[in-house]
């Protein structure tokens, strides 16, 4: 058996052959971060053709430039750079490629009545995008350094934000390891991206139309002490094959649920609220709390924001199960059930298939009016139409 010191000594080269510090959580080079003022812009030569705004497909069309940034744990952060969009030349043995070493964020800019280009909450993107990295072990970022850059990205493909209330321009940081090794461990390189796409509504459906969802107990999306609560691509790539067994159902998305009580926790790309009078007699918008399994969305903070400065109903973050809700809709207590995230901002449920039982949820039948209210109240900021200190003008 080896001595305490030669032990020490064996788990320490352990560490540092995973690419790991003990005990600092990452390396000191990541401390380092790219400024915005170093930022170097080469402008595109040529241009694409703006698309209708009323005929857009989500995320398939994209603006002229991007956002590039590298990393690497012996020179830190290099300028960053924004040039026409392009391809991006990866080594196949790129971490990403092989173990999902990567993240993402979502958010948009919206044209606004006054021809103004805002940003909504974006702050809160860039937390969630850092927490994400550590999670990930990838290099951190100065948060506002990062918003900069972006705010140059958007203002220089600002004609690519739709001249129109009903669709925005959708932001795509990502993140993603390129260590040229096949080993598992931490990415010594690291390539930082942004990249725009002018959008419609998410759903095929349009905008603001009611879904029905598979409330699955046979799959499960996250768990207590995973990766739930980050947003990276390994927790959507794995659950397409729910969401495709969901459309062979006929329902637009999945309703994930956790533990032997069925708990309710979120939809495919949706937090999910429940409007009703709770077992105490009480009106409640209640939605499930963040303890792991949820991604903290940014939308969903929102409502929970202006729920609690309007004060006329409870508002909670709690667990809700299947069992609590058709007990609910069996005593006429469920008012309006509906899913929010940047993509769909507000989005009412019409039915549940649970356990091969179609469970109708009377959203439509109640406005329904909280949803229709809230969704309205978000437009009107984000479009510029109401003053909030939510937003950022960008042009």
């Amino acid at each position: 058996m080896a001595s305490p010191p030669r032990a020490f000594a064996a788990l320490a080269r352990q560490d540092r052959s995973s690419g790991c510090s003990a005990g600092e959580g990452g390396s000191k080079e990541m401390v380092k971060t790219f400024k915005a003022k170093d930022l170097i812009i080469t402008p595109s030569t040529s241009f694409k053709a703006k698309p209708d705004p009323n005929n857009l497909v989500f995320g398939t069309v994209f603006t002229d430039h991007m956002l590039t940034v590298e990393w690497s744990s012996e020179f830190g952060w290099e300028k960053p750079h924004i040039k026409p969009f392009q391809n991006l030349s990866l080594h196949p043995a790129s971490s990403t490629l092989h173990y999902a070493v990567e993240l993402f964020e979502g958010l948009k800019a919206y044209r606004g009545h006054d021809n103004k280009i805002r940003l909504f909450r974006p702050d809160l993107n860039m937390d969630r995008m850092y927490r994400s990295a550590v999670r990930a072990t990838l290099p951190v970022f100065d948060k506002e350094e990062l918003l900069q850059c972006i705010q140059q990205l958007v203002s220089l493909d600002k004609e690519w934000v739709p001249y129109s209330t009903a669709a925005s321009l959708y932001i795509r940081p990502t993140l993603i390891g390129t260590e040229h090794s096949l080993g598992i461990k931490k990415p010594s390189k690291a390539l930082l991206f942004v990249i725009l796409s002018p959008v419609g509504p998410y759903f095929s459906s349009g905008s603001f139309k009611p879904v029905t969802l598979w409330a699955t107990t046979q799959y499960v999306r996250a768990w207590q002490g995973g990766t739930g609560d980050c947003k990276m691509g390994g927790n959507y790539g794995s659950s397409l094959f729910a969401q495709c067994h969901a459309l062979e159902k006929r329902c637009q998305q999945v309703l994930w649920l956790y533990g032997e009580d069925h708990q309710i926790t979120e939809v495919g790309t949706m937090n999910l609220f429940l409007y009703w009078i709770n077992e105490d007699g009480e009106e409640e918008l209640a939605t499930p709390p963040l303890d792991g399994i949820i991604l903290p969305g940014v939308t969903r903070q929102s409502i929970l924001d202006l729920a609690r400065e309007w004060g006329e109903f409870k508002v909670s973050e709690r667990y809700l199960t299947m069992g609590d809700l058709t007990q609910a809709l069996e005593g006429n207590r469920v008012k309006e059930m509906f899913g929010s995230g940047t993509a769909c901002v507000v989005c009412p449920v019409s039915d549940i298939v649970y356990k091969d039982q179609i469970i109708h949820i009377p959203t439509m039948e109640n406005g329904p009016k909280l949803a229709n209210y809230i969704l309205d109240k978000l437009s009107d900021i984000q479009y510029g139409k109401e003053k909030s200190d939510w937003t950022i003008v960008v042009s």
